[in-house]
């Protein structure tokens, strides 16, 4: 009898000793390739950058899953911003989880430090992206900042052109 509890206590610390799939981590190929991807957004390298996506990732900035964008358009409007602002990325953090639906998410957490090129005004913006990849690529991408600092001063410069036409349209009468 000693000798089966024995038994079974050895068969029991063996199973217990399995390796477990890694569920967290801050080393991992998928950390590797979102890494290529902010420093091809820094480089603002787009064709590179979309390499790293499938054809039919869905990107969601700030909105809902449902007013996700592809890639093709990510990238259009990161050239837009590109005509407005410099900018550094900073303060870089990763990891990759596996979550229990066996989903692999790579969160980045940095600091954005954008300066508006026609006022010179630097804006420093915390920010959040994870991305779902599937066989190396970006599947779903969501990210979240708070941009109201840039869309206020951008209301104020409108405003300001608005009244500047106003007023020459009135001197001109």
């Amino acid at each position: 009898m000693r000798t089966s509890i024995l038994l079974l206590l050895v068969v029991v610390f063996f199973m217990s000793c399995e390796k477990q799939e890694k569920r967290y981590t801050q080393q991992s190929p998928e950390i590797e390739t979102y890494k290529k991807v902010v420093d091809n957004y820094k480089k603002l390298n787009w064709e590179a950058m979309a390499t790293h996506y499938a054809d039919t990732a869905k990107i969601a900035n700030n909105v809902i899953k449902e007013k996700a964008i592809s890639i093709s358009k990510n990238i259009e409007e990161n050239k837009k911003d590109a005509e407005m602002f410099t900018w550094v990325v900073e303060k870089e953090e990763y990891e990759m989880v596996v979550t229990d639906e066996n989903e692999t998410w790579v969160n980045f957490w940095g600091l954005w430090k954008g300066t508006m090129k026609t006022t010179k005004k630097v804006y420093d913006i915390p920010y959040h992206v994870t991305a779902r990849l599937i066989n190396g690529k970006i599947v779903e991408e969501f990210g979240y900042w708070n941009n109201a600092e840039i869309t206020s001063d951008l209301m104020k410069a409108e405003q300001k052109l608005v009244e500047i036409a106003e007023s020459e349209a009135n001197m001109a009468e």
